[in-house]
This record gives C-alpha cells, sequence and structure tokens, in this order.
C-alpha cells in the first residue's frame, strides 16, 4: 500500500506511523528522517538542504520532493511506503502526484487522524522533558511523575520545551489550518480520504486505522 498519513500536530502521526508501517509491513517515511538523513551522510541534497536551515529559512518544495523521490525508488518501497509529514501543502501533493504518475504508481488511501484542537493541546502542553534525557517523557495528565518536577528515572529536573508552551502548540495548528489542511479536500476530489477519530488507547486508534484502509480497498 502507498498512504499519505496527515493530521494536526499531537494526533499521533509518529506513534501510529510506526505502528502502521510495521503491520503493513512497508516503509515509514518521515520527512523529519530523510532531513536528518541526508545530512548526517552529507549528500548533495542534505548540504542543500542544511544551507537553508543554516541561514534560517524554510527548505524549498523541490529539494524536500527531491529527498522523497529517492527515498521511494529504494528497494525496500517497492511494495508501498507510508509518508508522514510529506506532503505539507498542496503544491507537494500536486508535485507528487506528478511524481507518482512518471513511476506508473499511484497512492491507495489519505489517512486523516481527526482530533478535536483543545485533545491536541492538552496532550502537547502538558508534556515534561527529562532535562538528563530527553528520552524520559511524562505529561501532567495522563503519566504523571511519582514526584512533580522529577524525572522517576534518573531524579534529573522535568521542563517543559519552548515548542509545547500552548502559544507554540496554537501558533503550529494555525500553519497547520492553512498550509496543510488544504490538501485534504485536494485529496478528497480524488475519493483518497480516509478519516478516523485519533482519540483514545494507541492500539485503539491504530486498529480503526487498519480497519479503515481495509474496507477502503
Amino acid at each position: 500500500m502507498r498512504i499519505v498519513l496527515v493530521g494536526p500536530p499531537g494526533a499521533g502521526k509518529g506513534t501510529q506511523a510506526t505502528r502502521l508501517a510495521e503491520t503493513l509491513h512497508i516503509p515509514h517515511i518521515s520527512t523529519g528522517d530523510l532531513f536528518r538523513a541526508n545530512i548526517s551522510r552529507q549528500t548533495e541534497l542534505g548540504k542543500l538542504a542544511k544551507s537553508y536551515m543554516d541561514a534560517g529559512n524554510l527548505v524549498p518544495d523541490e529539494v524536500t520532493i527531491a529527498m522523497a523521490k529517492d527515498r521511494m525508488e529504494q528497494p525496500d518501497a517497492e511494495g508501498g511506503f507510508l509518508l508522514d509529514g510529506f506532503p505539507r501543502n498542496v503544491s507537494q501533493a500536486e508535485a507528487l502526484d506528478e511524481l507518482l504518475e512518471t513511476e506508473d504508481m499511484k497512492l491507495d488511501a489519505v489517512l486523516d487522524l481527526e482530533a478535536p484542537e483543545d485533545e491536541v493541546v492538552k496532550r502537547i502542553a502538558g508534556r515534561r522533558v527529562c532535562r538528563n534525557d530527553s528520552a524520559h517523557v511524562f505529561h501532567v495528565a495522563y503519566t504523571p511523575p511519582k514526584k512533580e518536577g522529577v524525572c522517576d528515572v534518573c531524579g534529573g529536573e522535568l521542563y517543559q520545551r519552548d515548542d509545547d508552551s500552548e502559544e507554540t502548540v496554537r501558533r503550529r495548528l494555525e500553519v497547520y489550518h492553512t498550509q496543510t489542511e488544504p490538501i485534504i479536500d485536494y485529496y478528497k476530489a480524488q475519493g483518497l480520504v480516509v478519516t478516523i477519530a485519533a482519540t483514545g488507547p494507541v492500539a485503539e486508534v491504530t486498529r480503526r486505522a487498519l480497519e479503515a484502509l481495509k474496507r477502503d480497498q
């Protein structure tokens, strides 16, 4: 299957992408991972992307698209892939369509993870991360530490990242609504969108997604 995963920040795209890709035996292609891999390997695309990032500028669509094209042409993606974080806007979606057409491929589904805005804000703004090890993550409501402000694992100080503040989360949601959400209508016109509720236990959301994808076939 060839799937595009969309949804607002905090909808659990990363978690669901990993679980779905493992179940469906297809690679999870994340734009964040693409950037990191190309930059660490110092590919020409990676160097180009880094030059924009170092200057504080957005990486142009054509660079992102070129990275995605290179990754989708790898042998492990022959049987399908799950795209996470790409396309981010309608122009990228149009470029992806053109790319797939030249390769005689097409998308099977666009999985839209739907979550109420207040729930998304609560999920992200409630996160607390350990200063000693960023892998130690807690949540003030869902997975609170035994002692407020102290990591259960190593005793380090827990803090809220700047990216997780409510103000920043609401700005990120505005960007999502303005730039990314329009691709849902773009793909609805092609009959590709499958929408599921992204609330509730992680395993339940995965089950919903798999069932919805199966029904769509």
